[in-house]
């Protein structure tokens, strides 16, 4: 296989960014403390906190998602602690090993990989097991596209007092998400994906309820590059920082929020969502089945595309990428399925058709009859009904 760069990058994170975002990742780097950079900081936070629609605090941890994510856990979970964890895909699970490591006793909501809970599902978890402090939630299962019903489970929570821990690295910025009308308490979100950023931060929004549970918590990480505790006192009420800040990533992510808020997130999220919906109607027309078998559940953020027995995602995925120059995603474990991103800057345009012919030729070079003119005229005919993206 090549290993030149790509001719196009519709994998489901890092994704594609913008002219914009490379030349700001390249302005000057600066003192982290110098008057300036401190100010650009600033900013970001206020433009995170717009980009989120809330009003709570907003915490930048200099490191990929899973740093926020792990952070989060460590800060509020105490030993023999209940947390309700749903999971309905491989980041789902993966956050029930957080938690069980970290001592807490987990009460499991558990789906097949092609489903998420619903609410019922997890009202009845909730009622049955009052004396759960968190529920944890995987708001874009990308492994899987599939998308949960966020805004019933805010409301959950909140009826019953427990406090919410979203995993929205795959929907801010590409799906609705409102964190204050929807009650929701610990949000963490990336860059790279539904916003079109640099990899290499965590955007964490954080309500008083969360941080009054990470006040119960004795063994919540400080002077340690885990510890929300430390942004919070250091930087939030006390103006320094932690730990250096990648100056050049910052600059970066600014450029990424003031794109999105620009074009407005309502309609950011309208764009990933025409992007989604062309995909997901060629990848029918063409014969093929969407991983999510409800279909109403296929997130904004990748198109989910079982694969038939015969083939495996390695095979698929490698064959394009050598054949087309198109990068699309693998399963990570989720089952046999392939996935096309579409965010950020690859959810516009004609972005969806490029993914959808390199998969659909693809499949054909390998043997398995796919209808590719059907699944280009019904992707076209979706974002003709819906121009401007």
């Amino acid at each position: 296989m090549s290993t030149r760069s790509p001719d196009f990058t519709l994998a489901a994170g890092p994704t594609t960014v913008s002219a914009r975002v490379l030349a700001a990742q390249g302005s000057p780097v600066t003192y982290h403390y110098d008057p300036a950079f401190l100010d650009r900081f600033r900013t970001l936070g206020e433009l995170v906190g717009k980009v989120y629609g809330t009003t709570n605090d907003i915490i930048l941890m200099q490191g990929e998602a899973v740093l926020g994510l792990e952070a989060a856990v460590v800060a509020t979970v105490r030993p023999g602690m209940k947390v309700i964890n749903l999971a309905n895909g491989p980041y789902g699970k993966g956050m029930g090993y957080w938690l069980v490591a970290h001592g807490a006793e987990v009460v499991e909501v558990e789906t097949g990989f092609r489903e998420v809970p619903t609410p019922e599902m997890i009202e009845a978890a909730v009622l049955a097991n009052p004396d759960a402090e968190m529920l944890a939630v995987v708001h874009v299962e990308t492994p899987c596209g599939t998308v949960s019903p966020l805004k019933e489970i805010g409301e959950i929570c909140r009826r019953n007092g427990i406090v919410s821990l979203v995993d929205a690295v795959a929907s801010l910025g590409g799906v609705e998400i409102q964190p204050d009308e929807w009650g929701l308490d610990i949000c963490v979100s990336a860059p790279q994906k539904c916003l079109g950023g640099p990899s290499g931060m965590s955007l964490l929004a954080i309500s008083q309820q969360a941080w009054d549970l990470i006040a119960k918590n004795p063994n919540a990480p400080r002077d340690s590059f885990l510890s929300i505790l430390d942004w919070k006192s250091k930087w939030l009420e006390g103006g320094k920082f932690p730990y250096t800040p990648s100056v050049s990533d910052v600059h970066g992510v600014i450029a990424a929020c003031e794109q999105v808020l620009e074009e407005g997130v309502a309609e950011a999220v309208r764009r990933h969502h025409r992007t989604a919906a062309a995909s997901q109607a060629g990848v029918l027309a063409m014969g093929l089945e969407l991983w999510p078998l409800d279909p109403a559940t296929a997130a904004n953020s990748a198109t989910a595309v079982k694969l038939p027995d015969t083939l495996t995602d390695e095979q698929v995925r490698d064959h394009i990428r050598h054949r087309y120059g198109v990068m699309i995603s693998g399963s990570l474990g989720a089952g046999n399925l392939v996935r096309i991103g579409h965010m950020g800057e690859t959810a516009r345009s004609l972005y969806p058709i490029i993914g959808l012919a390199a998969l659909g030729r693809g499949l054909r070079d390998l043997g398995h009859d796919v209808n590719l003119g059907k699944g280009i005229d019904a992707a076209m005919a979706a974002l003709s009904d819906a121009p401007n993206l």
